[in-house]
Parts: C-alpha cells; sequence; structure tokens
C-alpha cells in the first residue's frame, strides 16, 4: 500500500520535480557505495560515469555526455542546482511542455559537456589539467536562461524585492564568467556558459518558428519506439472502422485552432509577460501543457 501511495505522489510530480528526486537518489546511493566499499573521494562510483578531460578517455565511456549531470561532488553543489531547477523549471512549465523541457535540459547538458571537453583538448592553458566534469549546472543553467531570454521583463520575487529575469540571466553568467578568469572552477564555468548559451539560443529561435531541439524529441521518441515490446495480437479478430472525412477535417481542424491559440498566448507573453495573461488564458494554457 506504501509502495503505492509513493508511485502515486511520483507520478504527480512535473519532469522537473522528477529530476530534483532522480539527482537526490544518486547522490544518496553513490554516497553509501563510496563509504561502504571505501572508495576514494576522487575515485569513486563516479568514475565510470564523469566525463574525463581526456578526449580518447572519453572515447572509452561516450555515455558520460549524459550520465555526467546525475552526479556532484557534495551537498552544496546538489542543493543549489537543485534549489535553481525547481524555481526555473516551475515558470519554465507554466508556458512549454515537458517535451521541451526535456530537449532544453539536456541538449544543455549534451552541449555543455561537450565545451569543457572541447577546450582541454584545444586550450594550451588547461591541457595539462587534470580534471573531470560532473554536476547537472549546464542543463539548470540551460533552463534557467531560456526563460530569461523568452521573458526577458517578467519580474520574480527575490526575497524582499522584485527584479526582472534579464537580469537574473546576466547575473548568472557574469558569476560565470569572473570564476572562470580567476581560475576557480574553470571545468565547471566552461560547462554553464556552454548551457546558457544553448538556453539563449533555444529561447531566441522559437518566436522565429524555429524549434532547434525538435530533432532531440524525434530521436527519444525513436528510441522509446525501439525498446518498446511490441503487443501481443489479440486472439480475437478485430474489426476496424474507416474513419469518415469529414470526421478528420474536424479533428485537424481543431488540433490547429487549439495551436494557433496557445501560438498566440505565448506571443502575448513574449511581448507583455506572463502576467498580462487573463485567468482564462492561463487555465487554458496550463492544460493544454498538461495534454501534451
Amino acid at each position: 500500500m506504501r509502495n503505492q501511495n509513493i508511485s502515486y505522489y511520483y507520478n504527480r510530480l512535473s519532469i522537473a520535480e522528477k529530476l530534483i528526486v532522480f539527482n537526490v537518489a544518486v547522490f544518496i546511493v553513490g554516497g553509501l557505495i563510496n563509504l561502504l566499499f571505501a572508495l576514494p573521494v576522487n575515485n569513486g562510483v563516479d568514475r565510470w560515469f564523469r566525463i574525463p578531460k581526456d578526449f580518447f578517455d572519453f572515447l572509452t565511456q561516450p555515455w558520460s555526455l549524459i550520465t555526467y549531470s546525475f552526479f556532484h561532488s557534495g551537498i552544496g553543489h546538489i542543493f543549489w542546482n537543485m534549489i535553481m531547477l525547481y524555481f526555473a523549471g516551475r515558470i519554465f512549465l507554466n508556458l512549454f511542455d515537458k517535451k521541451r523541457f526535456i530537449n532544453v535540459y539536456f541538449l544543455g547538458v549534451i552541449f555543455g559537456g561537450m565545451i569543457f571537453l572541447l577546450s582541454y583538448n584545444i586550450f594550451p592553458a588547461l591541457i595539462g589539467q587534470n580534471t573531470s566534469l560532473i554536476g547537472a549546472s549546464a542543463g539548470v543553467t540551460a533552463v534557467l536562461i531560456f526563460i530569461c531570454t523568452y521573458l526577458p521583463n517578467q519580474e520574480v520575487r527575490v526575497i524582499f524585492f522584485n527584479i526582472k529575469l534579464w537580469h537574473i540571466g546576466v547575473l548568472v553568467v557574469l558569476m560565470d564568467l569572473i570564476q572562470i578568469s580567476l581560475g576557480n572552477n574553470i571545468g565547471g564555468g566552461l560547462a554553464h556558459i556552454g548551457g546558457a548559451a544553448l538556453g539563449y539560443y533555444y529561447a531566441s529561435q522559437l518566436p522565429k518558428g524555429n524549434d532547434i531541439g525538435s530533432w532531440f524529441s524525434n530521436l527519444l521518441d525513436s528510441f522509446r519506439n525501439m525498446f518498446k515490446g511490441k503487443e501481443k495480437k489479440a486472439s480475437m479478430k478485430t474489426v476496424y472502422r474507416r474513419e469518415s472525412k469529414s470526421s478528420k477535417t474536424t479533428r485537424s481542424y481543431d488540433k490547429e485552432s487549439r495551436q494557433r491559440k496557445i501560438d498566440a498566448i505565448l506571443d502575448k507573453i513574449s511581448k507583455s509577460g506572463y502576467e498580462s495573461l487573463s485567468k482564462a488564458e492561463k487555465d487554458f494554457l496550463f492544460k493544454a501543457g498538461k495534454e501534451d
């Protein structure tokens, strides 16, 4: 009964909240394994999942381009990443569906990892350093900068005062650039910048009708279909009813009309901010996001 309750509450979580749960679970389990098997800090269970700085080492574990994002170096590291993911994810998922969130998050993870890997194999000052990359920061930064770009003038409450999203975005990027220039956490900072660049470009292309992450959704759908078992054929004869032409036309029109309304609302948000929407528009957008 308790397992059913846990499953019920987990299924009700948003995709951002599920990512948080998964990251925290990996952090706890990984920490327990390192503790029980007395594994050294720099050579723990995450050594098979982090991105190594050497390109040829990376070729032996290419999956690390994704898996590195699920491991963190300490409580402070995972705490701030998950806090940022929670708040940025809430704003994002009020506007878009979970597929687009997954696109932005994981493309940010991938692009941030690639920037890290290329930098440590191109720039002379970094080639000799012994380091690796873990943490969800690139994906989190991609989501944050996406919403800061898409809704630049939207104000959010920070402790005792309101601040526009574009101010937050600029501050986050500046802090990463300062950290890099001071020689602190260069690898992580480079990954953050990569995630930020992806989030900015993704959001700036959407109003032009270009969803640069659609290929990633199609790729995930292909993998999902590949591993999905074939449905068992029913022993009873199945009777198919041909759908009338008028029914198809009506359904197509309803779908196009719904999409036009969503596009109009999103355009209004990009120009005047989320708070400019009426209650009916907010409810419609929320329901549309749940249905997709």
